[in-house]
């Protein structure tokens, strides 16, 4: 089974230099816990929930003004549309994320595809997944 069987289509794009706080609605009225960053209509970075409160809040940044840049994950991973479903679970696996975006031959963003995805098929890519994500790392996730 293809990526593209599973995807989520419908995704949104935030700039980087909104605030957290903005981002924030935005998650809570798209019922999401992570938005693409998009800059000059290229993907540059992902924000979480997480990200906010790890790296605004707890760092005493959560006022809300903090812009989006300053706490978003840059460098984001991501796998093809015609990926086998496997191959995008050991890309999550390998960079130990839930959420991965898809892209076309033509390198546009054409959706994301989550964990959840790929344990609503039943097939096993989850699982192997899972297990790579749930490893510890020493490394920063930043």
């Amino acid at each position: 089974m293809q990526v593209q069987q599973i995807m989520q289509r419908d995704v949104s794009f935030i700039d980087p230099n909104m605030t957290i706080r903005d981002a924030a609605r935005q998650m809570r009225a798209e019922d999401v816990g992570a938005l693409l960053v998009s800059e000059n209509g290229h993907l540059i970075g992902m924000v979480t929930d997480r990200d906010i409160v790890v790296r605004a809040v707890a760092e005493d940044g959560g006022n809300g003004t903090t812009s989006v840049r300053d706490v978003m994950s840059d460098g984001v991973c991501y796998c093809l549309e015609s990926d086998e479903l496997d191959q995008a679970a050991k890309v999550m696996a390998r960079h130990q994320v839930r959420r991965l975006p898809v892209i076309n031959d033509e390198q546009q963003l054409v959706g994301v595809v989550a964990l959840a995805d790929l344990g609503r098929t039943g097939d096993g890519a989850a699982r192997s997944a899972l297990q790579g994500i749930s490893e510890p790392t020493d490394t920063d996730r930043r």
